[in-house]
């Protein structure tokens, strides 16, 4: 029993080669011919099938359509956003968000003064008692 037979597959691939005779590295070498003609045939019938199939026609024509719709998107959003900048309503927009975000910033303020405030312990005393003994 050869080396190679004891092997149980966690050979590498070196180690695999060395132990070949010269004779069965000619037979791998003519196995592995064989699989790139059978494999180039198999290519080049596919190529045949699709190209006569009118799939690649097909795919061409799809991206050219696809192309030419993102394009023209890309137009209309530039146009509608030129107009847009032109009649000052992204200025508008942005004074007003400004305007916004300055009148919570201010409301905020507010609140947060309101409630920090403290009553004064001694006044709302002297104001409960005068509620209750009028």
């Amino acid at each position: 029993m050869s080396a190679s037979s004891k092997n149980t597959g966690n050979t590498s691939t070196a180690n695999s080669i060395r132990e070949m005779t010269p004779e069965q590295t000619a037979e791998a070498i003519k196995n592995i011919a064989k699989r790139i003609r059978e494999e180039s045939a198999k290519m080049r019938e596919s190529v045949k099938v699709i190209r006569q199939s009118g799939a690649i026609e097909e795919l061409t024509d799809a991206v050219r359509e696809a192309t030419m719709a993102a394009r023209d998107s890309a137009r209309e959003i530039n146009e509608v956003a030129t107009e847009l900048k032109q009649r000052g309503v992204i200025n508008d927009t942005i004074n007003a968000a400004e305007e916004t975000g300055n009148a919570a910033r201010e409301a905020a303020q507010t609140m947060k003064d309101t409630v920090s405030r403290k009553p004064q312990a001694g006044a709302k005393a002297s104001d409960t008692t005068a509620k209750t003994s009028a």
